[in-house]
């Protein structure tokens, strides 16, 4: 992962894509490979080498939507296609924190 400040330190180790936060609601947004933004998941653009990651994330910065501190993420595909978060940070900041609790007897 890196921040459009650091991207000489991109190092992509497996599927990616480009998110952000909206400003005006806090919402996570993904890139799409329309150049556009969206709330699901499966319509990020994956990249899958630095130099897609870095064309993307630039693309993203320049690009003034309301969308704050673009940044590339990991993620799963797995064998049906479908794209999941690759680490518990970004499924925490799609899902929200989710605490299991013992039933009560």
């Amino acid at each position: 992962m890196t921040s459009p400040l650091e991207q000489k330190k991109i190092k992509i180790a497996g599927p990616s894509v480009v998110t952000a936060n909206r400003t005006w609601d806090g919402i996570v947004v993904y890139r799409t490979a329309a150049k556009g933004w969206s709330v699901d998941l499966s319509d990020a653009a994956i990249v899958r080498n630095s130099d897609e990651a870095k064309a993307l994330l630039a693309e993203s910065v320049a690009d003034d939507v309301g969308a704050v501190g673009a940044y590339i993420a990991p993620v799963q595909v797995d064998e049906e296609g479908k794209i999941l978060p690759g680490n518990l940070r970004e499924q925490i900041r799609r899902t929200g924190v989710t605490i299991g609790s013992q039933a009560q007897v």
